[in-house]
């Protein structure tokens, strides 16, 4: 007589009701990450913050929430994911009011990376509930589908609903999208969310918290200073060596620490799985280059095209319902053949759709090849990305749980804000190049026998035509 096999329980309409409501942290966090796209030069009008601070105001966010992801996920294996989430949740709808009122780019670059820290709260506990949530693995995969669809919705629903209010209000109105969702969260999270009863009671490491984030942002500092030296005048180019060096450095000590605590604030044992140590990498530069690319199209819909905000989100509309539809996909792909098989092909049409954007993001070309582009890139990410954070969640121990979300996130996070942060420098580059006319002009051709004259040539002087060029 075999072995008896007892299916996992099927979720009931509480859970679908739960997963509804941890729908709401997913589309704040992720909207805080694009929702100045737009509205940053509106904001830069007000503030006037320098090229250094602009960029700070923008990524600030993400690489304080990638930076506190790891200390979250073990906070919330200490006291349980929902306490973590709900307490969490009430704090970011507290800073997203203080972010909407700052009245210097310091207090906003301040508000935002409070929210970073934040906004760590939240995913680790929300990824770790979904583990508690969904027993069977095809449901659970649903639910990481649903979630990343709302990451999806909530990143481009900040620029499209961000450009709409700009149309109207002030820019500091954009943040107070995330003020309700954040207080239905904390209404209605107690009786929705069910609590996680296996804990992880071991203290957490404090030196370990310190070298992370002082790392990180050491790393970011050097990085992003290298880039606007010239413009901000901050100091001589060696000074950012220093930070990078630095920040290297406290890296290389905290990862050599987890590998000699009993109960590391990041377990490196998952990195020794190979699947999930490739996972993890796979996820990184996917948000390098996925969120990235997105960043530089918003920026080009404005400033190369010539839209306003509203029209500008209005074109990102593609994308999104394409990398929702991707990502709801991805477990019926996963049934049909390997999931890794299937994340191999979504990766490979979002390289294509970075390709075809490239080779059309150029004078004269049509608008709708360069959505089609940047479309075909949402695409492929929605299957990769849902079914990578299905194998990452599922791989660790229960106690364990909020640990393995928090890598998770740390990849995706720390991808997009890397994206980000590398799309505005290499944008603030391209940009500081053409003003100081490095970029060669095109040469006249001259009639025969006509002799040059000081007005045929080029102009060393004087206003330059707008960067621009017709839909």
């Amino acid at each position: 007589m075999g072995d008896h096999y007892e299916e996992p329980p099927r979720a009931t309409a509480r859970q679908w009701l739960g997963l509804a409501l941890l729908v709401l942290p997913m589309i704040a966090v992720a909207s805080d990450l694009t929702v100045l796209f737009f509205a940053l030069p509106s904001l830069t009008q007000d503030l006037q913050p320098s090229a250094g601070q602009a960029l700070w105001i923008v990524h600030v966010y993400g690489f304080l929430i990638a930076g506190f992801l790891l200390v979250a996920g073990r906070v919330g294996d200490r006291i349980g994911p929902r306490r973590l989430l709900l307490m969490g949740s009430a704090v970011f709808g507290a800073l997203s009011l203080v972010a909407a009122m700052s009245t210097s780019a310091a207090m906003l670059i301040g508000a935002r990376a409070a929210l970073g820290v934040a906004g760590a709260t939240l995913m680790p506990s929300l990824f770790s509930l979904l583990r508690t949530m969904f027993a069977d693995p095809d449901q659970r995969r649903l639910a990481i589908a649903v979630v990343f669809s709302s990451f999806t919705v909530g990143g481009a629903i900040g620029p499209l609903l961000g450009g709409a209010l700009l149309e109207f209000f002030w820019w500091g109105s954009v943040f107070l999208l995330n003020v309700p969702p954040m207080l239905l969260l904390v209404i209605l999270g107690t009786a929705l969310l069910p609590e996680r009863e296996v804990r992880n009671s071991a203290p957490i490491e404090l030196r370990s918290v310190i070298l992370s984030v002082a790392g990180m942002l050491a790393l970011v500092y050097g990085l992003q200073g290298l880039v606007t030296r010239q413009e901000s005048g901050s100091g001589p180019g060696w000074t950012y060596l220093v930070a990078i060096l630095a920040g290297a450095g406290a890296l290389a000590l905290f990862l050599r620490r987890q590998g000699r605590l009993a109960e590391p604030v990041f377990d490196l044992g998952l990195l020794r799985n190979t699947r999930v140590g490739a996972a993890l990498l796979v996820l990184l530069l996917t948000g390098v280059a996925g969120v990235g690319t997105f960043y530089l199209f918003t920026q080009h819909l404005q400033l190369v095209v010539g839209l306003s905000a509203l029209h500008a989100g209005l074109w990102t509309l593609p994308f999104i319902v394409l990398n929702i539809i991707g990502a709801m996909l991805a477990p019926s792909l996963a049934r049909w053949m390997m999931p890794l098989t299937a994340v191999a092909g979504g990766i490979a049409v979002a390289a294509f759709g970075v390709l075809l954007l490239a080779l059309t993001a150029t004078p004269g070309a049509p608008l709708l090849a360069q959505v089609a582009g940047v479309a075909t890139v949402g695409l492929g990410m929605g299957p990769a990305m849902a079914l990578l954070s299905d194998l990452i969640v599922s791989s660790a121990p229960e106690r364990k749980a909020g640990s393995a979300a928090a890598a998770q996130e740390v990849s995706g996070e720390l991808g997009s804000a890397m994206g980000i942060a590398a799309a505005g420098a290499l944008a603030l580059v391209m940009y500081r190049t053409y003003l100081t006319g490095r970029i060669p002009r095109r040469r006249r051709r001259r009639r025969p026998g006509a002799v040059p004259t000081r007005a045929s040539s080029p102009a060393r002087s004087g206003p330059r035509r707008p960067l621009s060029y017709p839909a």
